[in-house]
């Protein structure tokens, strides 16, 4: 028994990082109470169906896992909780898109092993006030992190089908 407790010892030493890999940074729903000071407005749903499911199917390589998005808005902020796969399991991320820019992007549960260092904000940042282009592609170069490849990749994805549907979204609504 002690000699499995000082392997364990010495792997946590060696390997401070896998204290930090995964896990729920924060709740869904405290992201929203926090992003809306409290008074979260009611969800509101938008479709994939038609062109729009393609267009998703576009920017994330495949298709979304559902038919439908939850999003919430307070005037011209939206807020879309959003999944996407990095290596092998999801990310969830939040994203608050206002007048059609990126305002906030936050990682609020990492499941994998690897990559986990894209929940700080030295990375997310790169995010503000990002917009899609012509070409639906965010309009500036996101630095990627070694060794967190997948999941960069996870992140500019979401962070491509968030603005797209926050548009897709204020065209609805106008």
């Amino acid at each position: 028994m002690l000699s499995v407790n000082r392997t364990v010892l010495l792997l946590l030493l060696l390997f401070p990082g896998m204290l930090l890999a995964g896990g729920v940074y924060q709740e869904p729903e405290d992201f929203l109470a926090e992003v809306f000071n409290g008074e979260v407005p009611e969800a509101q749903v938008i479709w994939l169906t038609g062109p729009r499911k393609e267009v998703v199917t576009q920017l994330l390589g495949h298709r979304y896992p559902s038919l439908r998005v939850r999003y919430w808005r307070q005037g011209q902020r939206t807020a879309w909780i959003l999944e996407e796969i990095g290596k092998t399991e999801p990310i969830t991320t939040g994203f608050i898109i206002n007048e059609g820019r990126i305002d906030t992007v936050k990682v609020l549960v990492f499941r994998e092993s690897r990559g986990w260092e894209i929940r700080h904000s030295f990375f997310t940042d790169q995010f503000d006030q990002a917009r899609l282009n012509e070409q639906r592609q965010l309009d500036r170069t996101i630095d990627g992190i070694s060794g967190a490849t997948l999941s960069v990749r996870a992140l500019k994805k979401l962070a491509a089908m968030a603005l797209y549907l926050d548009q897709q979204a204020r065209q609805r609504d106008a």
